[in-house]
């Protein structure tokens, strides 16, 4: 791997753009059994004393019984020029075909034992699971929010505590 280890706090990039228009691929299990999926849900920030991100899954993904089986997970920011890839990952399921191969990735062992991290990304995060939490509609303060939700396959909130950090 050609990352160089370092802390999220030196990451200078925003987290908004990161997230919500450079998107990332969440990807969990080890490397002979994985799944990954595209994401533009997220963020980063500090709980309990630890730098943490949160993102979100509708459990009918793939990639939940991954998360679910998982005690770590990681987060691979990719350069622009994979965008089709991103967009690959994101439209098909990795229980109907091999996407990863079909968007030219190339997945490896990430740092910490049981994770996937793909060769192509300029930022990775290893991630350990620290809470879950199902999303409630009930709780909404916006009612707009449930437009989100027209099949009513509300999230599973995962936040993980940022374990491990490297760029390109």
């Amino acid at each position: 791997m050609s990352w160089k280890d370092t802390t999220p706090e030196q990451i200078q990039e925003s987290a908004f753009k990161l997230v919500g228009s450079d998107w990332m691929l969440i990807t969990a299990g080890p490397i002979d059994h994985f799944n990954t999926m595209t994401a533009s849900w997220g963020g980063f920030g500090v709980i309990w004393n630890k730098p943490v991100i949160w993102c979100v899954i509708r459990p009918q993904r793939y990639t939940f019984e991954f998360m679910e089986a998982a005690e770590n997970f990681t987060l691979s920011f990719l350069p622009e020029e994979f965008r089709d890839a991103l967009f690959e990952c994101g439209t098909k399921s990795g229980r109907d075909c091999d996407k990863v191969a079909e968007a030219g990735l190339t997945p490896v062992a990430g740092f910490t034992p049981g994770t996937t991290v793909f060769s192509e990304a300029r930022i990775i995060m290893e991630c350990r699971k620290l809470y879950t939490h199902d999303i409630d509609p009930a709780h909404f303060l916006d009612p707009a929010i449930d437009s989100n939700y027209p099949d009513k396959d509300y999230h599973r909130m995962y936040l993980g505590e940022i374990i491990r950090c490297a760029s390109k």
